[in-house]
């Protein structure tokens, strides 16, 4: 009897949905062997080879649609970062408005005090009064006086007319900058909105990324055992030897053209920490047989392609990642988790490094030596 293998429901259509849409079709339960059909081929060497061929076209296939998912995972969540920050510049700038308009109004407010002051001294003073002096005083010397206090008076009636003028002035500035605070109030709730909407897009597509990443697990332990059975091998062998393969092949695919990262793309949950991924690279060198040395060319590749940052995210090419891996799933041959762990992202970039240029100061090299900068 042939056992299929079925995941949830809700995975699925999940899964289904996303993998579609990437281009890449999952494989139907029966297209899967049973261990029957192993012990089958097995019995004979032209059949056993086809077996061996089924079973590496499906865990290729798996990890195609597995990859996909990835992929456009990454691209919603980078939609959502970009939304995010959209949120925050249009929030501080409602803000500023805001403030701007609030300190011009009492701005407005101080002045038309101040002249409502100095009209207050003016009616007290009386300038008539001073000039009935003036008119009528027997000497120079209190004439003298009297044309001061005409001349004071006068200067008053000036500030105050001033005063007036720039106290309406500010009202008119704070009443501008009202209406483009309620203008720019409304933009930043449109952009709440939509940042809302691409969060709840970008976690739905985690989340079928999620599913077809448990998927493949599921389905792809059982395969490699079965691999293994083939060929008279373990299943660890089969695992080290298809990740070997996956590493060669990014490494001799194109160069990691994306350029350095323009936003962010935040997984659910991840923790973004460049010193402790600085550190674990640091410990990882003598792996490869490179000293620390090398540490200062790295640290500066890495600053200017992420900034060190798991979650860097470039916006025009999709490239992800502490390394700015192109596409984000190259990672995937490193460690499942390579979209939300940055030691599986920089175990992955020192891989390439080493299997692309030889080092990192290679790397800093070639990534310097045009315009625009890419390694």
């Amino acid at each position: 009897m042939r056992r299929f293998w079925r995941g949830s429901a809700v995975a699925a259509a999940l899964t289904v949905a996303l993998v579609v849409s990437a281009g890449v079709a999952p494989a139907n339960a029966d297209s899967y062997p049973s261990w029957e059909d192993v012990q089958a081929a097995k019995n004979n060497a032209t059949a056993a080879q086809a077996e061996v061929d089924r079973i590496n076209a499906l865990l290729q296939g798996l990890q195609s649609a597995a990859n996909a998912a990835g992929d456009l995972a990454v691209k919603r969540l980078g939609e959502y970062g970009k939304a995010e920050a959209d949120l925050q510049s249009a929030t501080e700038k409602a803000q500023s408005l805001a403030q701007r308009a609030q300190d011009a109004s009492a701005k407005a407010e101080a002045l038309k005090a101040q002249s409502g002051k100095l009209a207050e001294q003016l009616t007290r003073a009386g300038t008539s009064s001073v000039s009935l002096r003036l008119f009528l005083s027997p000497s120079a010397g209190t004439s003298e006086s009297l044309l001061y206090q005409l001349g004071a008076v006068s200067k008053l009636a000036d500030q105050s007319s001033t005063l007036f003028a720039q106290a309406n002035a500010q009202k008119n500035v704070a009443s501008s900058l009202s209406a483009q605070a309620s203008d720019a109030q409304k933009i930043r709730d449109q952009l709440a909105a939509a940042a809302k909407k691409a969060l709840e897009v970008a976690n739905a597509a985690k989340a079928a990324a999620d599913a077809q990443l448990a998927d493949q697990k599921q389905h792809a332990n059982t395969l490699y055992a079965q691999l293994a059975s083939l060929k008279n091998t373990e299943a660890s062998v089969e695992q080290q030897y298809a990740a070997g393969v996956a590493a060669a092949e990014a490494a001799a695919s194109a160069a990691n053209t994306g350029g350095g990262s323009d936003g962010f793309a935040p997984p659910p949950g991840m923790v973004v920490d460049p010193a402790g991924a600085q550190a674990y690279a640091a410990s990882r060198l003598p792996a490869f047989g490179w000293g620390s040395d090398q540490m200062p060319c790295l640290i500066k590749l890495w600053n200017h392609e992420s900034g060190w940052r798991a979650n860097a995210y470039n916006s025009d090419s999709g490239a992800y990642g502490i390394p700015q891996s192109l596409p984000a799933s190259k990672m995937a041959s490193a460690g499942p988790d390579w979209m939300t762990n940055q030691n599986t992202q920089v175990s992955w970039g020192l891989d390439y490094i080493n299997r692309a240029y030889g080092s990192p100061c290679a790397a800093w090299n070639f990534e310097m030596s045009h315009d625009p900068n890419w390694y």
